[in-house]
């Protein structure tokens, strides 16, 4: 039975926000072969479509790089939310370490 597949089901199981970065990617690559074509049937030079297309291939290039380094800080900005946080400001425990003064425990004040 063939139906819609699910994450669990899927082997490289992606985010909303992967699945629209990659279909703007493929939009974009779609459109560097589309617009030279485009000029051509209507008399464009063979240059200026060439042109035209290198312009839109180097600028859907960058889009990608910059999208897939968007991806990898989101990605890890979520991975550091749901990590524990440890370190100097962010102490895990009862709080009996913290600031202020410390009375030797039974120890009378006198």
């Amino acid at each position: 039975m063939s139906g819609p597949s699910t994450p669990s089901e899927a082997p490289h199981a992606s985010t909303p926000a992967q699945e629209s970065a990659t279909d703007v990617v493929r939009w974009a690559a779609f459109s560097c072969v589309l617009v030279p074509v485009v000029l051509l049937w209507y008399g464009s030079s063979l240059a200026g479509a060439t042109g035209t297309a290198l312009g839109l291939a180097a600028v859907t290039a960058v889009c990608r790089i910059l999208l897939r380094q968007s991806e990898r800080g989101a990605a890890r900005l979520h991975a550091e939310e749901r990590a524990p946080r440890r370190g100097r400001h962010h102490r895990t425990g009862n709080g009996a370490h913290r600031g202020g003064r410390h009375t030797g425990g039974n120890t009378p004040v006198g």
